[in-house]
């Protein structure tokens, strides 16, 4: 557990030296957030056909959740796969091999940044939403924790796993992007799922994300996450062997 938790220290410090990796994780959520609250505001919005846009509530007030969702998808798919890529390349992880350390260990430690770092980028968030806008506070704040700290195991799961198996920081952060990307338009942090074509929101309902926004708004909005937080929790306890596995020192 010591060594575990040098390793964090160790981690997070290699981490904060990188810009990149610093600014997709603190200032992409927030640009987005602003984009977006500029152009939808906070009014509850409403189909042609008479039903609700953004599950019944204001756009706002949905957009802020789910974009805590979409900052720990940030850190986990777009910083810790290239970090942890890019470690390989420099040889810190042979290094590590040699120093007995596991790939559990490194694993553990990548949670453990992705969580504070995470964290950061999440405070920012809301004190930029904050000042900028005006929407409701949390329903529960102890769901909302659980269901920050279950969306960052299932993420940072993920981001282990393409850092384990990509060769290059750029080639882990350009997959990274591409599927942030993806899961901002189609994962329910973009447009309202309630506007897209049945086709797309088959795909959304497939993306990890579309479950950590479900989990995050039942705890700030009250909303019927339906079965997400067992999507999240069968991730990390498949993917985390199978990152575990396929984790490759050199």
């Amino acid at each position: 557990m010591r060594t575990t938790a040098e390793l964090t220290r160790l981690e997070l410090k290699l981490f904060i030296r990188d810009p990149m990796t610093v600014l997709f994780s603190l200032a992409l959520p927030v640009i987005v957030l602003l984009i977006l609250g500029g152009v939808f505001g906070n009014e509850p919005g409403e189909l042609d056909t008479g039903g609700p846009v953004y599950r019944g509530v204001g756009a706002m007030d949905y957009y802020v959740p789910a974009y805590v969702a979409l900052v720990v998808v940030s850190v986990c798919l777009i910083s810790v796969p290239a970090h942890l890529a890019g470690n390989r390349e420099r040889g810190v992880l042979r290094r590590y091999h040699a120093s007995s350390i596991t790939a559990w260990q490194v694993a553990m430690a990548e949670l453990g940044v992705a969580i504070v770092i995470s964290a950061v980028s999440v405070v920012v968030l809301l004190v930029t939403a904050t000042i900028v806008y005006d929407f409701v506070g949390p329903w529960s704040i102890p769901i909302v924790l659980l269901g920050f700290v279950t969306s960052t195991l299932a993420f940072s799961t993920l981001g282990v796993l393409l850092g384990a198996v990509l060769p290059t920081a750029r080639s882990a952060q350009a997959l990274g992007m591409l599927l942030w990307f993806v899961m901002l338009f189609l994962g329910g942090a973009g447009p309202p799922p309630e506007v897209l074509t049945d086709a797309m929101r088959a795909i959304s309902t497939a993306t990890p994300m579309w479950h950590a926004v479900r989990v995050m708004q039942h705890g700030w909005l009250e909303l019927d996450p339906d079965g997400s937080w067992l999507i999240l929790l069968a991730i990390v306890a498949i993917g985390a062997p199978l990152a575990v596995r396929a984790f490759r020192w050199e």
